[in-house]
Formats: C-alpha cells, structure tokens, sequence
C-alpha cells in the first residue's frame, strides 16, 4: 500500500515540475533565455539580482527553492483538504481554484516581500494563471485526494 505522505509529495513533485518546465519553455520560446537563467530567477527571491552571477550555484538553489515551495504547496492542501472532505471529494473544481489562490499568493505577497522582480509581460501573465490552476492546483488537490482516500483505507491499530 502507498503511504499518504508519499502521494503527497508526489503531487508537490509533479506541481513543480510542470511549473518550472512551463517557465523554462515560455521564455526560451518568448527571448530565447536558457534554463540556467529561469532557475536563477527563481533563487533570485531570496538573492535579487546576484542570483544572476552565481551561474550553476545560483541555478541550483533556485531549483531547490522551487521544489521546496511545490511541496508546501501540496502539503497545505493536503492539511486543510483532511478538515475540508468538499476539498479532497471536489478535486478538480477546488484544486484549479487552490492554483488561482496560489497565483494570487505568490505574485501579490510572496514577490513583492522578496528580492525578485514582477513579472510584466501580460502573456505570461494570463499563461500563469492558467498553469498554475491547472498544473499546480489539481495536481496538488488529485494527490491530496488519493492520499486521503489512502488514509480512510488504512487499517487503525490500537
């Protein structure tokens, strides 16, 4: 049987990978910016603009953040979805509204009260919505789901 916590870090893993790869491909496409660069944006919430001249380092760190960020994501739905049964029964519908209430989260709190910049491009604006209710929400919400249902299976010993 798959562990509860196992599922949940799963749809962390699976929410910050398809975030990260969404930003990778966007701005290769959008100004030709490699990998390295938009790995370095990320760090560079926590170091503003020297992530830029850390090159693999900074890179690193900004994945580690990245995934680091995914995980408290999937986590916190899994956290209040086990008190709310309509989050985890309703996954789909609550997991794309949780990824809109991230959007909101991390470009109207998070951003501004660190060292990174805003993004302004209006494109990767409404893209970002849409990924984040899409590809952060509902995977974070889906494993949540499995997770609970994993839990309700298992046997309680006393």
């Amino acid at each position: 049987m798959v562990k509860p916590w196992f599922l949940v870090l799963t749809g962390g893993l699976i929410a910050g990978t398809l975030d990260i790869l969404y930003a990778i491909v966007f701005w290769a496409i959008k100004s030709g910016a490699p990998p390295q660069r938009i790995l370095q944006s990320v760090a560079a919430g926590l170091l503003g603009d020297t992530s830029f001249t850390g090159a693999w380092a900074t890179a690193a760190l900004g994945l580690a953040l990245q995934f680091v960020i995914a995980l408290s994501m999937a986590t916190s739905y899994y956290i209040v979805a086990r008190r709310w049964a309509a989050l985890w029964q309703r996954a789909l519908l609550f997991g794309a509204a949780y990824g809109l209430v991230l959007y909101g989260i991390m470009n109207y709190v998070v951003v501004p009260l660190s060292a990174a910049r805003p993004g302004k491009d209006p494109l990767w604006i409404g893209l970002s919505i849409a990924v984040h209710m899409v590809f952060v929400g509902i995977p974070c919400a889906v494993f949540a789901r499995r997770a609970i249902l994993a839990d309700l299976r298992t046997p309680v010993h006393a």
